[in-house]
């Protein structure tokens, strides 16, 4: 009895210890205020959003409700607009947009300000009075849960800024003129928020969702690996600081579409690096980045005459040979043949700032093309230097030195021998066959389209302790929108 309630006790303890577990995603693309005011704007653009504030109605505005309901204002405001013929938006401009975290850091105050020169024409003047108006449309970005627990970003509570309205007059014109115009941007006070917020609030929201879905669309994008290739999808989004972070899961897909490998949140660490001033990040979870690597080496057998490819080699071998069994080194003919196998993927070892490559290699020798049996067998725990570097956007991957650091005698023709009196000649036959055909491979690099997708011409790249870290070499932001 006593034993069913500890059992019961250290299922509960596990239980408790996972729900507390902090689960990592397998990769996160995290997005600057710059990168969010660039893409809104852009949008905003092709909202065709100037072109609203242009069409604003201003003096219908104006004529609704223009005293509150007091009868005797009513009938003082109707005189004053007996004089007024049209009342329009001339010219408008949005200016820089501005992204900030709200005060407790949950959401982002997204600031619109708007620019725009308005004009009426009266029977008391030839020339249109002209109007300078300033104001500041603001809403925010939060992160919206469903009641299934699907989270996705939204922009809500659009409105007029308070305070932020100034109404001016371009140029000063007779007392009477004058006048005229002081009352009419007095009934525009009250009526110019409410315009904003029912004719431009709709379109900034709508550009937002499809900022947003652009966003989901580039981050799908497969990613080429020679005959396979990775897939990102959206799993969750987080307000962090100034900027968004989209939290993905991952997929590794064969040459016909048949998934080989997921990806999802897991208890594998991930450390997500602050941006900095980086416009954006890409971190993508060791076993990812392992994985994807492994699809560009594949496993794979190599098999190399070396006495007539590399003779210097082959006579270092026959010497390292005679040391175990002269009889045996006699028996290397002209056709020797080295044979390397390499029956499983490799795998990645990230360290903060650099990265190696470990690899089972099993290594054969016959003494001569006809023999069917090899003179022994070696299985060999190699590591490699991994030096990660970018082409554009593409991200490279180049194996360096390569170290043999512990050689098994899987099967010998020739007796038992201590396999590390061969580690020179193998770790040179390595170098010399290995590692040019793996380079060769991987030569195609991992072409980062999210990089330009994003607006960005080169990628750059850092290593954490468990993650490669993604980011641009350089940014271009866009500039804000206007019309005249």
């Amino acid at each position: 009895m006593a034993g069913s309630r500890t059992f019961t006790l250290l299922c509960g303890l596990l239980a408790a210890t996972l729900v507390r577990a902090t689960l990592s995603p397998p990769a996160v693309l995290s997005l600057s205020s710059e990168v969010i005011k660039e893409r809104l704007t852009q949008e905003l653009k092709n909202h065709d959003a100037v072109n609203i504030l242009q069409q604003l109605p201003l003096l219908s505005a104006v004529r609704e409700e223009p005293a509150g309901g007091i009868p005797i204002l009513g009938s003082l405001v109707n005189s004053v607009l007996n004089f007024i013929i049209w009342l329009k938006v001339t010219s408008a401009s949005i200016l820089q947009l501005q992204v900030q975290p709200s005060a407790d850091g949950q959401e982002l105050v997204v600031k619109v300000p708007l620019d725009m020169v308005a004009g009426f024409n009266t029977p008391l003047v030839k020339t249109i009075v002209e109007m300078h108006m300033e104001t500041e449309v603001q809403a925010t970005i939060r992160v919206d849960t469903s009641k299934r627990g699907d989270s996705h970003l939204v922009l809500d509570k659009c409105s007029n800024s308070h305070g932020s309205l100034h109404i001016s007059l371009l140029h000063k014109l007779s007392f009477m003129v004058n006048s005229l115009a002081n009352k009419v941007m007095n009934l525009l006070v009250p009526a110019l928020p409410k315009l904003v917020k029912s004719q431009l609030c709709p379109v900034i929201e709508a550009a937002f969702e499809d900022m947003y879905a652009d966003l989901l669309r580039l981050v799908r994008v497969p990613v080429s690996l020679s005959s396979d290739h990775l897939e990102f999808d959206f799993l969750s989004p987080d307000i962090k600081g100034n900027g968004i972070q989209l939290n993905l899961r991952a997929k590794l897909l064969d040459s016909q579409g048949t998934v080989t490998n997921w990806f999802n949140k897991s208890a594998v660490s991930l450390t997500t690096p602050s941006l900095g001033s980086a416009p954006f990040s890409l971190t993508v979870r060791q076993d990812v980045v392992n994985a994807a690597i492994a699809a560009l080496l594949p496993p794979e057998e190599l098999m190399v005459l070396l006495d007539y490819v590399l003779p210097e080699l082959a006579r270092r071998l026959k010497s390292s040979i005679k040391v175990i069994n002269e009889q045996a080194a006699n028996q290397l003919g002209r056709t020797q043949i080295v044979k390397i196998l390499i029956q499983e993927r490799p795998e990645l070892l990230l360290d903060q700032g650099s990265a190696k490559v470990a690899q089972l290699i099993v290594l054969e020798v016959f003494v001569t093309n006809e023999a069917r049996r090899p003179l022994f067998t070696l299985g060999v725990e190699a590591s490699l230097e991994a030096q990660f570097y970018t082409e554009g956007d593409g991200l490279m991957l180049n194996l360096n030195e390569i170290s043999a650091n512990r050689i098994h005698l899987m099967n010998s023709g020739i007796g038992l021998f201590n396999p590390e009196l061969l580690k020179d000649s193998v770790t040179e036959i390595l170098m010399s066959v290995l590692l040019p055909n793996e380079n060769g491979k991987l030569r195609s690099g991992i072409m980062m389209s999210m990089v330009k997708a994003l607006g960005f011409e080169e990628a750059s790249w850092s290593l954490t302790k468990d993650a490669l870290v993604v980011t641009p070499a350089s940014s271009n932001f866009g500039s804000p929108l206007s019309q005249r």
